[in-house]
C-alpha cells in the first residue's frame, strides 16, 4: 500500500512538472545540473526523496539520495537534512551491530559533506551543522569516546568562531573530556587546564537558564583528577596576579580550591582576599574552620566575630555561634563558650550544640559550696549532655562524644553517703549554687 501511495504521488509530480512547462534552461536552475534534462531529473529526485522517506521506502530513498549527492550536492541543504533522516531510520532498523555502525558512519559523513558545500551559509553554516552532528554523536557514538570528544570539540570551536555558542554543548564536551582523564592517557592534566582557561570566559555573562550549564562545567573541572591543589594554584596565581580584585575570579578560585580540599597558604590568602572583597558569614565560617584546623584559633575567632557583627539573619548566626563556642571550649575559655552557647539557645532552643557546649562549661567549674565536694555541677552537666545527645542524632560523631561525656559525668556523681550528710535524697530537686550552672535546676542522683 505504501508503494502504491508513493507511485501515485510521484505520478502527480510528473504531471505537475509537465503542466507547468518549466524552462530548466533558466540559469536559476544551474545548481541542479549542466543540462536542462539533468536539472529536471535532479529536482524531481529531490522531491521523490522526501516522498520516499515519508512512505518509509528507504531503499528507493537511498537511490534518490545517492543521485543527488553525486550529481548536485551544492543544490540544496535539504538533500543533507533528508539524508540524515534517511540513515537514522536505517540505523534504527539495522539487523546487526555492524550494520548499524555503517549507517552511523554514513550519518557523520553526510554532516561532513554538508560542511563542505554549505559551511559558509550565513545562518545554517558550519557552526549550525557541527552542532547538530555533535548532538547526534552523543546519541550514537558514546562507545567511541575519542571520536565523540573530537566531534564535540569541533562543534565548540566552530561556535566560538561564529560567535553563536550553545553552552550545553560546551558543558557536554568538557564533561566528557574530564571524565576521560582518568581512563585515557591521551587526555592530560595540561589539556584539562588549558581547555578550562579557554572555555570558562564563555560562562562569564549568561542568562539564568544557562546557569545549569555553568554549574555543570565547573563541577566537571572540580571533580576531575586534574583539578589538584597544585594545578589550581598554578592556574589562579597567574590570573589573580593580573586581576587581584576580580570578585568573580576570586569566587571561582575559592570554590574550586575548597572542593579540592586545599590548605596551602595561597588558598587561605585567596579566601581572605575574597572575604575582603565580598564579606559574608558563609565565607567567614569557612575561613574560621580552616584556620581552626591549622591551629590558628585567634584568626578563626576574628572572622567569626566579624561576621556576627554584620550578620542579621538569625539562621546564619547559628553556625557562627556554634563554631565560636567549640573553639572557646578548646581554648578553655569557658566564659566565652557559655556566652556563645546561650546566644545560640536564644536563637534556636532545639540546636543541640548549645547543650553540648554548656554541658562542658557546667562541668568545668565544681561548686565547692554545695557540701558534696563540688559534684553537684555534674548533675546539670549530665542533663545538658543528655539533651545534646538527643538533639544531635543526625551528627553521630558529636552524639557519640556527648554520650561519652555523659558516662564521665555520671561517674562523677556524689556517693550516697555524701548526699546523706548534706541532707539530699535521690530524686530531690536541686538548684546549682555557683559556677556557670548557677541557678540551673536539676535532680539529685547518686553515683
Amino acid at each position: 500500500m505504501k508503494s502504491v501511495k508513493f507511485l501515485l504521488a510521484a505520478l502527480a509530480m510528473v504531471v505537475g512538472f509537465s503542466a507547468s512547462a518549466q524552462d530548466f534552461s533558466d540559469p536559476k536552475y544551474a545548481i541542479w545540473g549542466e543540462t536542462p534534462e539533468e536539472r529536471q531529473a535532479n529536482i524531481e529526485a529531490s522531491n521523490y526523496l522526501k516522498e520516499a522517506i515519508d512512505a518509509k521506502d528507504f531503499k528507493l530513498a537511498t537511490e534518490y539520495f545517492q543521485q543527488l549527492l553525486n550529481n548536485c550536492p551544492a543544490a540544496s541543504q535539504q538533500t543533507f537534512a533528508r539524508g540524515v533522516t534517511l540513515y537514522k531510520n536505517k540505523a534504527q532498523r539495522a539487523r546487526s551491530v555492524e550494520e548499524k555502525r555503517v549507517f552511523i558512519d554514513s550519518i557523520l559523513f553526510i554532516y561532513d559533506q554538508r560542511v563542505i558545500y554549505f559551511g559558509d551559509h550565513h545562518k545554517n553554516g558550519k557552526d549550525y551543522i557541527l552542532d547538530m552532528k555533535a548532538r547526534d554523536m552523543m546519541r550514537y557514538c558514546t562507545t567511541n569516546r575519542p571520536l565523540l570528544r573530537q566531534g564535540l570539540k569541533d562543534a565548540v570551536d566552530a561556535a566560538i568562531e561564529s560567535g553563536r555558542v550553545n553552552l550545553d554543548i560546551v558543558a557536554s564536551y568538557y564533561r566528557y573530556l574530564c571524565e576521560d582523564f582518568e581512563y585515557d592517557d591521551n587526555v592530560t592534566s595540561d589539556m584539562i587546564l588549558a581547555e578550562y582557561e579557554r572555555l570558562s570566559p564563555l560562562f562569564a555573562e549568561i542568562s539564568a537558564e544557562d546557569e545549569q550549564y555553568k554549574e555543570a562545567f565547573e563541577t566537571s573541572f572540580g571533580t576531575s583528577g586534574a583539578a589538584s591543589c597544585e594545578n589550581l594554584e598554578a592556574l589562579f596565581s597567574v590570573k589573580l596576579a593580573a586581576e587581584p580584585d576580580n570578585e568573580a575570579l576570586l569566587a571561582q578560585a575559592v570554590a574550586l580550591m575548597s572542593r579540592a580540599q586545599c590548605s596551602s597558604d595561597f588558598f587561605f590568602a585567596t579566601t581572605e582576599k575574597y572575604y575582603t572583597v565580598k564579606p559574608s558569614s558563609e565565607t567567614a565560617l569557612f575561613l574560621a574552620q580552616g584556620f581552626q584546623a591549622r591551629g590558628e584559633n585567634d584568626k578563626a575567632l576574628k572572622y567569626l566575630r566579624e561576621a556576627l557583627a554584620v550578620e542579621t539573619d538569625p539562621a546564619k548566626k547559628e553556625p557562627l555561634y556554634v563554631q565560636i563556642g567549640l573553639i572557646e571550649i578548646g581554648n578553655r575559655n569557658y566564659a566565652a563558650a557559655a556566652e556563645a552557647a546561650r546566644e545560640l539557645r536564644g536563637i534556636n532552643p532545639q540546636n543541640g550544640y548549645s547543650f553540648f557546649i554548656l554541658g562542658q562549661c557546667y562541668a568545668s567549674t565544681p561548686c565547692t559550696d554545695d557540701k558534696i565536694g563540688g559534684a553537684s555541677v555534674y548533675w546539670v552537666a549530665y542533663d545538658a549532655m543528655a539533651q545534646a545527645a538527643t538533639l544531635l542524632k543526625d551528627e553521630p560523631e558529636v552524639q557519640k562524644a556527648a554520650q561519652q561525656m555523659m558516662n564521665a559525668y555520671r561517674a562523677s556523681f556524689p556517693p550516697q553517703e555524701s548526699c546523706f550528710f548534706a541532707e539530699l535524697a535521690a530524686g530531690d530537686r536541686y538548684t546549682i549554687l555557683c559556677g556557670f550552672a548557677a541557678g540551673q535546676a536539676t535532680t539529685v542522683r547518686y553515683r
